[in-house]
């Protein structure tokens, strides 16, 4: 009997109880009673700073290039007239400065006139035209291509023909990082061939402009024109042995400081000749914005040439515009595509 009916209703009034406590723990909380203690929360994000250090930095930037034969050079007509001797012939070896033909200009010449003073009589006497020749020579030496023929009519920068030198460069593509770095650039490299002998230094380094795509308007904004890299070029010395269209690691060293003021790149707002840092004068202190002087980078820290001391406390990151107040879209420093949109 009271296994088949008192032990049941008990644990039904037990459940029941659990039951009608879950609830008003779910609606009404726990009652769980707060004194006030006076005390405030002290916790603050706290943004990693770095110290300015002294450091020996050596600006050095690596390019992935390859070999290529150096372009033919033009040979242009320095005079209108006519050809009137072709001084070299098609294929020819020919050394710089190695005459290739001579123009012949004829310009008439007003005759002569002359009256006798006593009989009056008028005499004109025709003269012979004025004859200049001009010899035009080989830019370069080379290998000279020349389909001008005797006799054909010229005038002043036609193209008479070409004189292939070659030589070969080692070429590779810029980032405009690299380009930044590269400013001042000196006049040599060090080249690594893919497969091929020691490395060896390339001379007559130059740096320029990317041609744009085929088809691409430099002049017109949001082309691609507009986001051409640069290039890097210099020549493989004659002693070398190397092929078109070998691959090449080509490094140039740009300038080298000892004992410079570093901090990490993060910390820096720029790149080149001047940018901004956020000075940390003390851990309670609001971060403070300094322009400073920019100097050499390898990349990972650059050199401040003036505006901050060693051991000047800086954030480690620079801040992002937006994070306390309103942020001015007309600002570029505070412009945040989050905030402005775009």
């Amino acid at each position: 009997m009271v296994r088949r009916y008192v032990f049941p209703s008990l644990r039904l009034l037990v459940w029941a109880v659990i039951a009608v406590a879950l609830v008003k723990i779910a609606f009404a909380g726990a009652d769980v009673s707060t004194q006030a203690t006076g005390e405030q929360p002290t916790g603050r994000v706290v943004e990693p700073t770095v110290e300015a250090t002294t450091g020996s930095i050596t600006n050095t930037v690596k390019v992935t290039a390859s070999v290529a034969a150096d372009p033919p050079v033009a040979v242009r007509a320095t005079l209108a007239g006519t050809v009137s001797t072709l001084l070299a012939t098609d294929g020819q070896h020919v050394d710089a400065g190695t005459p290739v033909l001579e123009i012949r200009q004829e310009t008439p010449r007003d005759p002569l006139t002359r009256t006798d003073p006593e009989t009056g009589e008028t005499t004109v006497t025709e003269r012979a035209p004025k004859v200049v020749l001009e010899k035009v020579t080989a830019p370069v030496a080379g290998t000279l291509s020349l389909p001008t023929l005797k006799d054909q009519v010229v005038s002043v920068g036609d193209t008479l023909g070409n004189v292939a030198p070659g030589s070969l460069s080692v070429t590779g593509t810029l980032t405009p990082d690299q380009q930044y770095r590269l400013v001042g650039a000196p006049t040599e490299a060090q080249v690594t061939l893919k497969g091929g002998p020691a490395p060896f230094v390339c001379t007559q380094l130059r740096v320029g402009a990317a041609a744009p795509p085929p088809g691409a308007d430099p002049a017109e904004p949001g082309t691609d024109g507009a986001s051409a890299s640069g290039t890097v070029t210099c020549a493989v010395p004659a002693d070398v042995t190397a092929f078109p269209g070998l691959g090449a690691d080509l490094e140039i060293v740009n300038g080298t400081a000892a004992d410079a003021v570093v901090v990490p790149v993060t910390a820096v707002q720029g790149t080149v000749q001047r940018g901004n840092v956020w000075v940390v004068a003390s851990p309670d202190a609001e971060p403070e914005q300094r322009s400073v002087g920019l100097g050499l980078t390898d990349g990972e820290v650059v050199q401040i040439t003036e505006g901050l001391a060693l051991g000047d406390q800086v954030l480690q990151f620079v801040p992002v515009p937006g994070g306390e107040g309103e942020v001015d879209c007309a600002d570029p420093n505070q412009y945040d595509p989050r905030v402005c949109g775009g």
